[in-house]
């Protein structure tokens, strides 16, 4: 719980969507769904990205 606290709610979730997007890409490119399974995995990166880029944001108006 500490970690949650300290990380903050918003980064958790976001991460916790990362994960659930990564599981979904495996099992479609394991399914034999392979374009699909990348493509959706891609989502992944991106979505951390924009994490990165908004605490960048955030830092700098400090």
């Amino acid at each position: 719980m500490n970690f949650i606290k300290k990380m903050g709610i918003a980064n958790f979730l976001m991460l916790a969507l990362c994960v659930i997007i990564i599981l979904v890409a495996e099992y479609l490119f394991i399914s034999g769904d392979k374009l699909h399974g990348i493509f959706i995995g891609l989502w992944a990166p991106t979505l951390l990205g924009v994490m990165i880029y908004l605490k960048l944001i955030n830092n700098e108006h400090r």
